[in-house]
């Protein structure tokens, strides 16, 4: 089984692969391919759950799908992403919404879209027995400050980011994530860190990638630039449906293969 110390030793050595997972078949299938990392993303709002962002996403909603995801899978970390607001209020609830995911839910870790606000809290999580992994750069938890554009773009920017991933280095975090941030921006701030970098359109030169487990498989509509597509999941599904469709209004199913007939109830009207 993967272990946060794992990964941690990973940085500058071996890519770590992560990838999100919603659910337990989807993490069976990437436990069985070797993926490292399972992030139970509040990128849920947008791929299962029907919202239109991830700010509706809830602390049982998240809960929920952790736990399936940890039943899943036998040997990846699992992380459970902290939504909107379930953290950063106040020190006690910040805790008790973490420690759910790990004590109840049997996250490994958890992850915080993190600032100069949740320093102090990572200190406190990790002294607790709680790992976590930081999140820099485009933080969807803010979307109505800063929309879905890069960031990290300045000077002063970019020196905000590399100042707040050492801070979190320092208060204990294991891993920081680096979100659609130029390349040469996450390079030096892979370089300045003794913990792993994991990139999400954040160019090579972090120590992992991420990417939303719907823009790989191809079943998203949409998918960021920064994504790659390995498959085409949404027409095979499209297919294999229409398929049912056209058998069931044609007749064609159930065939008698399909169904089981006992004799001795046929003459019972």
């Amino acid at each position: 089984m993967t272990s946060v110390r794992d990964v941690r030793e990973k940085a500058g050595t071996t890519p770590i692969t992560m990838l999100t997972a919603y659910d337990a078949t989807t993490a069976g299938v990437a436990n069985e391919a070797g993926i490292d990392v399972l992030l139970v993303g509040d990128s849920m709002g947008n791929t299962d759950l029907g919202y239109d962002s991830t700010l509706p996403v809830t602390v049982d909603e998240v809960a929920s799908r952790t736990a399936a995801v940890s039943r899943g899978a036998d040997d990846a970390l699992v992380v459970a992403d902290m939504p909107f607001l379930s953290v950063g209020v106040d020190e006690a609830t910040s805790i008790e919404n973490c420690g759910r995911m790990v004590k109840e839910a049997g996250a490994d870790a958890v992850k915080l879209e993190s600032g100069s606000h949740t320093v102090e809290l990572t200190e406190r999580l990790v002294q607790l027995g709680i790992p976590v992994m930081t999140h820099l750069g485009l933080t969807p938890q803010r979307v109505k400050e800063t929309g879905y554009t890069q960031q990290g773009t300045t000077r002063d920017e970019g020196h905000e980011i590399l100042d707040l991933a050492r801070k979190h280095e320092e208060a204990g975090a294991f891993a920081l994530v680096l979100e659609h941030i130029p390349a040469n921006l996450a390079a030096q701030v892979t370089d300045a860190l003794s913990i792993p970098t994991i990139g999400i359109g954040a160019g090579s030169d972090c120590d992992g990638q991420v990417l939303v487990v719907d823009d790989v498989l191809g079943l998203s509509s949409y998918s960021p630039p920064f994504s790659k597509q390995y498959g085409n999941v949404r027409e095979q599904m499209l297919d294999a449906v229409s398929a049912y469709r056209e058998d069931v209004e044609s007749g064609g199913f159930p065939a008698d293969e399909h169904s089981h007939v006992v004799d001795e109830l046929d003459d019972l009207y």
